[in-house]
């Protein structure tokens, strides 16, 4: 498939820097990590359900094919956006060619029936999924050989949104977040996470569907805003160091932080997963990095 070429940079914040090959998270060792009831207990892919908050939940599982149930591995959680499926975010993402156990939640049907998380106003009324996310890290490390200290969360559009959430909720459970296209509705409620926690943020700025300078009539911060208020939390220095890749790409890093905190911007990019096919969402598709790979690289420098 042919990409259009990107049009003229465009001079955005983005922190830290990209990588060009195939990035593996690593196999945690017995000195390093904090193992859970799970190791020792045969693990394989397919897809299952967890009850919480009276409803039957699903989720699909991917684990590696070199899995050993004697090591702790790292626990990846990936959300999808509206209207779509774990199944299908599987498939676009790539996320499961990582060295780590990785689920991919679905959420309950909100407006229009579609799925959707908490924190947006189209999602199910009345259905907590931070309980239930809390929940399914329960089942996963009952059952499965995952480093407690090595858990992370990532998603496209609206599932995105709701790694921000769990940022500011359960950050004494995530390493780390990595938002992809994120849709950060206000209704997401007030943020005090339990303390400093890395955010990786990646975002196009030729998204229509998601804006990158975001939409006043839904309540759509612009992206900067949204990136700026993880700074202030993780007590950055507020001028970051700026790097470029390609002829569409600038990061920035942010230094000085209790916590890492990186936005990544495409020049141009549509509402998609870097390094995907169209499947991923409409609008330009940057090949100049491969999103797996870089959000594995920055999982794989921070542990909780």
């Amino acid at each position: 498939m042919t990409f259009a070429r990107p049009k003229t940079l465009a001079a955005i914040v983005v922190a830290a820097g990209l990588v060009t090959a195939a990035t593996l998270l690593p196999t945690a060792t017995a000195s390093t990590t904090s193992r859970t009831a799970g190791c020792g207990k045969p693990a394989a892919t397919g897809d299952y359900t967890v009850v919480s908050g009276g409803l039957t939940r699903t989720y699909r599982l991917h684990v590696p094919e070199n899995y050993r149930p004697s090591k702790a591995y790292p626990l990846i959680l990936v959300f999808h956006g509206r209207g779509k499926t774990g199944a299908q975010t599987e498939a676009f993402s790539d996320m499961s060619k990582l060295d780590a156990v990785v689920a991919y939640p679905n959420g309950v049907l909100g407006d229009e029936a579609k799925q959707a998380w908490q924190g947006a106003p189209y999602s199910a009324k009345g259905v907590d999924d931070v309980k239930f996310t809390a929940d399914l890290l329960d089942q996963l490390e009952a059952n499965y050989c995952v480093d407690t200290r090595t858990v992370y969360a990532t998603g496209k559009s609206n599932g995105a949104a709701f790694t921000g959430i769990l940022a500011c909720k359960l950050a004494d459970r995530f390493a780390a977040i990595a938002p992809v296209d994120g849709a950060f509705y206000i209704e997401g409620g007030r943020c005090a996470p339990s303390r400093p926690i890395p955010v990786l943020d990646i975002h196009g700025t030729g998204d229509t569907t998601i804006p990158y300078g975001g939409d006043g009539q839904r309540d759509l911060p612009d992206v900067q805003t949204w990136v700026r208020d993880w700074t202030v939390r993780n007590h950055c220095d507020q001028d970051p160091r700026v790097s470029q890749q390609g002829d569409d790409v600038l990061t920035f890093t942010y230094r000085g932080c209790d916590a890492d905190v990186v936005h990544v911007a495409v020049t141009d990019g549509g509402h998609s997963w870097p390094g995907s096919d169209a499947s991923s969402g409409p609008g330009y598709v940057t090949q100049t990095f491969e999103a797996h790979e870089l959000i594995g690289k920055f999982f794989k420098e921070h542990r909780r």
